[in-house]
This record gives structure tokens, sequence and C-alpha cells, in this order.
């Protein structure tokens, strides 16, 4: 394996790898596809015009794309049925108040997203999301996922989730084990 990924490791995260295996696992089972987004992203479930699903990502971002199927691993069925999942989203310059019930959903996403970036092999950071609003402690979030991190090494993903992790740990050359030795929390600092 080359030096490479120290030097620039974007090289080696491409988005068109992520569509590309993403859609393997799921195009025909669950007509679904994982789609580059120029704006904020969206998940879409399939209707009159459209004839599959959509997860779209932003701006070709390969981190974005990684969160967006985070979501959608954690979406049951009946949630797959609505955009966004039927989910309420404050956008940026969320209060205190707002960012706090932010960081309660976002916690799962954000867990299953860091268990997928170590399968990439790719550093992950802890989004609060909240850049114009008011500023808030995010050491309570940032234990809180990986709390849960712990939580799924011990007690394992849903099968959605663990066919991605482990396709992802197969195609970037990770370890294939789902192991809380590869976590730390003052990774998340």
């Amino acid at each position: 394996m080359s030096n490479a990924s120290a030097e620039s490791p974007e090289q080696e995260h491409s988005a068109d790898d992520l569509i590309l295996l993403f859609n393997d696992l799921f195009e025909t089972s669950e007509n679904t596809r994982l789609v580059r987004g120029d704006a904020e992203p969206i998940y879409l479930p399939a209707n009159e015009n459209v004839s599959f699903n959509q997860i779209v990502f932003a701006h070709g971002f390969f981190s974005s794309a990684l969160h967006e199927i985070s979501h959608w691993l954690i979406a049951g069925e009946s949630r797959r049925q609505f955009v966004d999942y039927g989910y309420w989203y404050e956008t940026d310059g969320r209060d205190a108040k707002q960012q706090q019930e932010f960081e309660q959903v976002e916690v799962k996403p954000q867990a299953i997203e860091w268990i997928l970036s170590a399968a990439c092999q790719k550093k992950f950071r802890v989004s609060v999301d909240n850049l114009n609003g008011e500023q808030t402690d995010s050491s309570p979030f940032k234990q809180a996922v990986y709390q849960q991190v712990m939580a799924y090494c011990q007690s394992g993903l849903n099968i959605r989730a663990e066919s991605v992790r482990q396709k992802l740990a197969g195609f970037y050359q990770a370890p294939n084990k789902l192991n809380a030795d590869y976590f730390q929390r003052n990774d998340l600092d």
C-alpha cells in the first residue's frame, strides 16, 4: 500500500466509489440510490416522477455521503416513506434549546458515521452543525456519540448498517471486525 493516504487522503476517498458501493448493496434490494447533490442533503422517497428512493448528499462531499447514509441506515421502513424520514430539522442558527434537541437526534447517526468512517480508514469529525447559532459546549455531545459507538460495538449493528460497514472495510482494506479498540474518545477532540 502506498503512502499516498498520508499526503492526500481525499484522493483515496472518492464519493464516486461510495456511490458505487452503496448502490451495489441497495439499488435493487431496497430500490434506493445514493445521489450526489448540489445543495442541502435530503432523503427523497420514490414518487410518481422518480421510481427509486434517493439519498442526496451535499456538494459531492464524501463525509456528507457517509452522514446521509447513516441516517438512512437508522430509519425504519415506515420512516423511509417520508421526505427526510418525516423528521424535524432546524437549520443552522439554532438557539441552545434547539441545539440540544438537534444533538439528541444526531447521536446515533453520528455514531454510525464514525463506524463507517473507520471502515473507510478516514478521520471522523463530530458535527454540531450550528455555525451561525448560539455556541454551546460540544463535550457532552461528543461523549454521547462515543458511548453510542461503544454500545454498537457491544450489541452490533442492524443488518443494513453491518452490510455497509463490511463492504466499506473490504474496499478500503480496513479491519473487518467492529471493535471498540478502534474508537477513542479523545479522537473526537
